[in-house]
């Protein structure tokens, strides 16, 4: 039962709702930079290179072997760099992607803790305890000026 309880304020928590939201937001993303790669860089690509297809690249190890009859007999096999390079590309992408989404939260995340910034509100918390310093620089201040005397 103790498992049970655990979850359920996991649950409630909002821990899972996150992840799941996260989860969510990811696999779309990895659609849309599936397509971008695919369809969006890799044709010109192609184009420079006179049709080269990179998916279809491939080293191969060892040929097919075909029945008499024409069927397959063994398997291909092959090392496909060009479907490696096409997720190395999507793998650049995305990493990319990601650098510019969480450099630009830090930044709006340092505007709303910098309480001097009037542009962004800032979070209570932040305002309290920057509050709560000058109190603290005030009241040294005053206690220096006391023991000059």
């Amino acid at each position: 039962m103790g498992l049970f309880k655990e979850f359920k304020e996991f649950a409630v928590k909002g821990n899972m709702m996150d992840m799941a939201i996260g989860i969510i937001i990811g696999a779309a993303f990895n659609k849309v930079i599936d397509v971008l790669v695919k369809k969006v860089m890799l044709p010109p690509l192609s184009l420079l290179t006179n049709g080269v297809n990179f998916q279809d690249k491939r080293i191969i190890l060892k040929e097919a072997v075909k029945n008499m009859d024409g069927t397959l007999k063994t398997n291909e096999v092959a090392i496909g760099y060009g479907a490696f390079g096409e997720a190395f590309l999507d793998f650049l992408i995305i990493g990319f992607t990601v650098f510019v989404v969480v450099k630009f939260m830090n930044r709006l995340r340092n505007r709303a803790h910098d309480s001097n910034d009037d542009r962004v509100a800032t979070p209570k918390d932040i305002e309290l305890l920057s509050r709560l310093t000058e109190l603290v620089e005030e009241q040294n201040t005053l206690l220096q000026s006391k023991e000059k005397k």
